[in-house]
């Protein structure tokens, strides 16, 4: 039997924030993901969210994102990434924090 849980969002968080920088640290017991702006002209990237998760979670948020692109592309086609790689924002993997 599956388990349902009651989830609330609130307006303001259900708007969203556009990202197209991710940085990831980790330490022995956390993974901490930044979401930030990468906008030409813009001196400084102002990360705009900041998700702390057990490296447990972090885990479990690969499965989730690797299965819903292999959906995704099941229905829309592949992804495809930039050869060039400055016009593609890095996605920044720090090491441990």
């Amino acid at each position: 039997m599956e388990k349902k849980i009651d989830i609330e969002i609130k307006p303001e968080v259900a708007q969203g924030r556009y990202a197209n920088l991710a940085i990831i640290t980790h330490s022995s017991s956390e993974f901490i993901l930044d979401f930030a702006q990468n906008m030409p002209g813009m001196p400084k990237m102002q990360v705009g969210s900041r998700i702390i998760m057990t490296p447990e979670h972090a885990k479990r948020l690969l499965g989730a994102l690797t299965e819903n692109i292999r959906k995704y592309e099941s229905q829309f086609g592949e992804i495809r990434l930039p050869m060039n790689p400055m016009m593609m924002p890095p996605l920044k993997s720090d090491a441990e924090a």
